[in-house]
């Protein structure tokens, strides 16, 4: 597993020293939630090899998932493209890891006055719209069939391990499908030896057939992300 996160490894030592005095590791464990609707924001977070799922809860109590941050990104980037301090979803570590977090304040003053952070931090928020429209677009579009290796690759991506700790009933909560729908798809794939299913655990067995499987959500974000941040 690469233990680093790719942001703050892109940025020059200059840049890193500046920030590193005022950065905090932290560690999630599965289900901490990080903020709530409502809240204000106060810390930003740089993963590390945790997966963090930014999610909307509708009235009628039903969960749907909007995006993922993981190594390759941050959590918060609306505390540096306004003042709007105020949260709209929930965020909640899904895979539990490693974090490091620092203040809103710090990270803004920063942004403020130098390019190379500005410059590094705004393609990032650009990749993470273009996951956010991606996904919109694949969950109206695309069958479970489809969307569920797409998923599932999408995770692997973020926490850099084909050891997915992930039960069948969180993955159609983030699908916003049935968990039979997930039990019988999984067990598709189990059988074309594309990933293999324990309790509360998946391992992704064969990458490229499990991408074959995906829809072209998948590889349109990863083009993205290189395009944006550069290859993993």
């Amino acid at each position: 597993m690469n233990a680093h996160n790719q942001i703050l490894t892109s940025l020059s030592a200059d840049v890193r020293d500046r920030l590193l005095p005022h950065c905090n590791s932290v560690t999630l464990a599965q289900g901490d939630v990080i903020y709530r609707p409502g809240e204000t924001l106060t810390q930003l977070y740089f993963p590390i090899n945790c997966l963090l799922s930014v999610t909307i809860t509708m009235e009628d109590g039903s969960v749907a998932e909007v995006g993922m941050v993981g190594r390759r990104g941050m959590l918060g980037i609306h505390a540096f493209l306004s003042n709007q301090e105020i949260i709209q979803t929930e965020c909640a570590a899904q895979v539990p890891g490693e974090a490091v977090k620092i203040a809103v304040p710090v990270l803004r003053q920063e942004f403020d006055r130098n390019g190379e952070l500005r410059d590094v931090l705004l393609r990032y928020a650009q990749a993470f719209v273009a996951q956010v429209s991606q996904t919109a677009a694949c969950n109206s579009l695309h069958t479970l069939e489809q969307r569920l290796p797409r998923w599932l690759l999408e995770v692997q991506s973020r926490i850099g391990s084909d050891e997915l700790p992930l039960t069948q009933e969180f993955i159609a909560t983030m699908l916003g499908v049935r968990r039979a729908g997930v039990t019988q798809t999984a067990q598709r794939l189990q059988e074309r030896k594309l990933i293999q299913y324990h309790r509360g655990h998946v391992q992704i067995l064969n990458q490229a057939g499990l991408e074959a499987s995906a829809c072209e959500c998948f590889k349109t974000v990863q083009g993205q992300y290189n395009r944006l941040l550069g290859e993993q």
